[in-house]
């Protein structure tokens, strides 16, 4: 099948649109008259243009109010039909969108609409023209599909079809199955658009809110599953209006769009292999096993201080690379690199953002396919030269500049600790720390929905319902993303502004990725002892917090002691409990957390995230301060 994408789907003026839409690697588009007329060239210049990108225009759209017209309106709709085949002619496309009309005077009726049709499609037959009829969510007598069809079924001409559209079947809840009753050859055109569920006005919802396959809560492969069951071999097309694309990169949200189109064709393949889908065939999603290691970007005083913070936290300095300034601090199963390279990407990072975390590894399945998988998507491979002897270990850039390795045992991946690290005399035991329990990614909050859509098509992961986290200063939307057995869990963390917390962690690091990193145990008493005992400062938490905390949960007083005394946060539901504390921050607002999960919790203990932001926020330099070196670390 080929992918396309309507020009209304992304910002910016139609040469910008066409220039990302081709560097996507779509294969064409459907041009949205209105960024047509917006542009000064004439038709056949543009259609020049296009081809000379590398795309064809599948489609153009849309052609609105025009069946069921009274008289003198319904000579007119025939007249404007026929001005728009000369426009189709002239930019080189065959294929017309007709929506259903929301004309105050359009008349209902089967056969009125199919008459209508049957005679604009003799029309457009005459210049080798074929007309696609869709039905509206919200049109005034054809709303459905199933109307649609039938429209078309009884117009009866080889050059009218129907065109089907994911939102405007699911958002009225009707049923996708109903297509696979429709000949796949009578389907002219698919366009695919997913949404959030929100009970609002259909056209509201629409014109504002759609968004990319995946990225919203529509079964949109349900849909296209049913329409490759029909037969259709046609393009497959986003049609996205929303207003955070409308003010997002071109580039980006183009990306985004052929990853979600690429991913969801996938998805069907694999449900239903024997249907039409000839995509090129990728792995499947990566099964994640863990955080592998996080490397951080630091140099001179910063990187010392960073080491001192490690070893408060019961890490040992474990290894130091056999040719690189890379020294590897260990705990449990818990690697944390500190890169203090002169040059290549750790440099850059440290250039860019500070003292900031610039690679992180995760334990795959399958650490080639998973970057194959990537590749597929229109993931940019990192490449670094490597020394003789050393691993060529499989990596793609991530979001905001950020790079992911990709670790294995199979291919004998896992073992590049052995291979390019030389151990160092071990100093004292560890705290208890196990694992990484998850990683929290901060961006704006119009960049959430790529960054979800980069992981849940790359990584077998569930998304979470999106919360609001509140900031004294704001307001910042948080999303968790987590693998089926939870040995990875990411958190999305979107600021509203620069006030919050999480904005000026942007602000001040230049939009670097990780914020703060969660680190498991299974005693968390124990383990702030131990962390007390080797000079960690956890953070300090308000003494009305443990106060509420008694009138909220059933807890014995010797244990609430135990809490206040060494600041850790809890919450529980109905599954299990939850602990948590966290180091002070450092770094521009980077932090630490220690946590501890009890039977079946699977939260992030989202009620405590306003308590633990007031108080990194009084620690933090005052607002309208300038930063200063001791800001650092």
């Amino acid at each position: 099948m080929k992918t396309s994408i309507a020009t209304v789907s992304i910002s910016g003026n139609f040469t910008e649109k066409l220039e990302a839409i081709a560097a996507a690697g779509f294969d064409g588009i459907e041009i949205f008259e209105q960024d047509f007329i917006a542009h000064d060239g004439d038709p056949r210049e543009v259609g020049e243009m296009i081809r000379a990108m590398g795309l064809e225009i599948t489609l153009f759209q849309p052609f609105r109010d025009f069946e069921g017209l009274p008289e003198p309106l319904r000579s007119k709709a025939f007249d404007r039909a026929e001005r728009k085949f000369d426009l189709m002619q002239e930019l080189g496309t065959d294929l017309v969108l007709i929506c259903s009309s929301c004309h105050p005077q359009a008349l209902g009726g089967v056969d009125r609409a199919a008459a209508d049709l049957r005679e604009l499609g003799a029309r457009a037959a005459k210049r080798g023209l074929r007309v696609g009829y869709e039905a509206l969510a919200w049109g005034q007598h054809v709303n459905d599909h199933r109307d649609a069809w039938e429209i078309v079924r009884r117009a009866d001409h080889d050059n009218v079809g129907i065109i089907l559209d994911s939102f405007h079947t699911l958002a009225r809840g009707i049923d996708p199955e109903t297509i696979r009753r429709i000949p796949g050859d009578k389907i002219f055109f698919v366009q695919l658009a997913d949404a959030p569920a929100i009970d609002m006005d259909l056209l509201y919802w629409s014109r504002h809110f759609r968004n990319m396959p995946g990225e919203g809560d529509l079964d949109v492969a349900g849909f296209m599953r049913a329409v490759n069951a029909t037969g259709y071999a046609g393009p497959i097309s986003l049609e996205i209006f929303n207003d955070q694309f409308r003010g997002g990169r071109p580039t980006t949200i183009a990306k985004d769009g052929y990853r979600s189109l690429v991913a969801l064709m996938d998805d069907v393949r694999r449900t239903e292999a024997a249907l039409s889908v000839n995509l090129a065939t990728m792995p499947a999603r990566a099964k994640a096993e863990g955080v592998a290691f996080i490397e951080f970007a630091s140099k001179g005083s910063e990187a010392d201080a960073l080491g001192k913070l490690l070893d408060t936290l019961g890490f040992t300095h474990a290894a130091n690379h056999v040719s690189k300034n890379l020294s590897l601090w260990t705990q449990g199963d818990i690697r944390i690199v500190i890169n203090s390279e002169a040059t290549g990407h750790s440099s850059s990072a440290y250039t860019m953002h500070g003292t900031s975390v610039c690679d992180i590894g995760i334990a795959v399945d399958n650490a080639a396919q998973a970057v194959e998988r990537a590749r597929h998507l229109g993931a940019e491979p990192f490449v670094q030269p490597v020394d003789p002897g050393q691993l060529n270990i499989p990596a793609i850039r991530g979001q905001s500049g950020s790079v992911l390795h990709f670790i294995d045992e199979r291919s004998g991946l896992s073992d590049v600790w052995n291979v390019e690290f030389k151990a160092v005399a071990a100093t004292r035991s560890g705290a208890g720390l196990t694992r990484i329990d998850h990683l929290a990614q901060t961006m704006s909050y119009d960049e959430m929905l790529s960054w979800s859509l980069f992981y849940t098509t790359l990584i077998d992961m569930r998304k979470s319902v999106m919360v609001d986290v509140i900031d004294p200063d704001g307001l910042v939307r948080s999303q968790a993303l987590e693998s089926p057995d939870g040995a990875l869990r990411i958190t999305l963390n979107g600021a509203e502004t620069h006030r919050t917390m999480a904005g000026s962690f942007l602000a001040d690091s230049f939009h670097a990725s990780v914020q703060h990193i969660a680190l498991a145990t299974d005693d968390i008493f124990a383990t702030a002892d131990a962390l007390s005992a080797r000079g960690f400062q956890a953070l300090p938490i308000s003494r009305n917090y443990y106060a509420d905390l008694a009138a909220r949960f059933e807890i014995a007083q010797e244990r609430l002691e135990r809490l206040q005394a060494a600041n850790i946060l809890y919450d529980e539901d109905d599954t299990g409990a939850f602990f948590q504390f966290y180091s002070r921050p450092f770094a521009g607002g980077m932090f630490f957390e220690i946590v501890q999960r009890s039977g079946d919790y699977r939260g992030y203990g989202g009620p405590n995230a306003p308590f633990r932001i007031a108080a990194q926020k009084r620690l933090m330099r005052p607002k309208g301060m300038p930063k200063t070196s001791g800001d650092a670390i």
